[in-house]
């Protein structure tokens, strides 16, 4: 049956915004195959570890809102191994790939601390995991010290209502710090659709200086934000779309084809994609934005009044 040519758009006439239950669905189906395809989602995350490294920090409590099958909880457990971690996720079925990396992690530990500090020696506690929406965090204000959300962002609607929850749980002087997917993301594949139907294919993605702006108007200080494309490279469109299926990357928008796209219009796709093959590669390109701001002491009280700080004198 060939796709519908008409874009299905929501109550606010919007075909590019997500339809949440299908995001959530995309992301179930794909917890046993994320691992395995997962490249880009690493070394993102290794490079945003890199970047928490240049801050200093030491949370007591932790959030990984948006933690997936669970990758970066083992990391922020090395560099804090103190504190208490907790990863939040929309899929349940990536909660329990989650757990089942952190239980194999923590048994592969105690065969060692047994030997060096006797039977009685412990690992560090597995990471609480909790199955809720990033934009209705189940925390109570000022619970963590560092939120930590990497490529969660582009699947939600409106970050600035993220970015409020995440200012709402965390303590003063906290810290926010998390990567997305900026315009130039899928470039090649939203030009190879264009002109295909006029359905949607590719996911909008939100320029960092729009997010900057965000952060500030949720009360956040000192935005620092940074940018830099990545490229992967496939043999075919098949190997693509093998890929992007893999870690629940399936086109979730409410404008989005509700039934097969049809032959000749998937080849024309073809087609126009292979206008980018380089070196007997096609490139598929991420726009990867760095962000991170901090929870200043609040200017007004709850009631609205402005706050007034005094210091003695010669107290700097």
């Amino acid at each position: 049956m060939p796709a519908e040519d008409t874009k299905r758009a929501d109550p606010l006439g919007d075909p590019l915004r997500l339809d949440p239950k299908s995001v959530r669905r995309t992301f179930e189906r794909a917890a046993s195959t994320y691992d395995s395809a997962a490249v880009l989602q690493r070394e993102v995350g290794q490079r945003m570890a890199e970047r928490l490294a240049l801050v200093k920090l030491q949370p007591a409590a932790i959030l990984d809102a948006g933690c997936g099958t669970g990758d970066a909880l083992a990391e922020l457990r090395t560099r804090f191994p103190e504190a208490f971690i907790a990863g939040l996720d929309l899929a349940l079925a990536m909660l329990f790939a989650a757990r089942r990396r952190a239980t194999a992690g923590l048994a592969s530990e105690r065969p060692l601390l047994a030997r060096l500090f006797g039977p009685r020696a412990n690992a560090s506690a597995a990471p609480a995991l909790v199955c809720a929406d990033a934009c209705r965090l189940p925390l109570a204000s000022g619970a963590v010290d560092l939120v930590w959300s990497n490529l969660t962002l582009q699947w939600i609607n409106e970050p600035t209502t993220a970015f409020a929850e995440f200012h709402r749980v965390l303590r003063v002087g906290g810290l926010l710090t998390f990567t997305t997917f900026g315009p130039d993301t899928l470039r090649e594949l939203r030009a190879a659709f264009a002109g295909v139907d006029r359905a949607t294919h590719v996911s909008r993605f939100i320029d960092m200086h729009d997010l900057g702006d965000m952060l500030v108007n949720t009360g956040f200080a000192e935005p620092v934000m940074d940018m830099e494309r990545l490229t992967l490279t496939y043999a075919d469109a098949t190997a693509l779309m093998r890929d992007l299926k893999a870690i629940g990357a399936r086109n979730a928008t409410l404008g989005r084809p509700r039934g097969l796209t049809g032959r000749a219009r998937w080849q024309r796709m073809l087609e126009a994609l292979e206008a980018f093959r380089r070196d007997d590669r096609l490139p598929a390109t991420f726009e990867v934005v760095y962000g991170h701001a901090w929870k200043p002491e609040p200017r007004v009280s709850a009631d609205g009044r402005a706050i007034v700080r005094f210091e003695p004198r010669g107290a700097r």
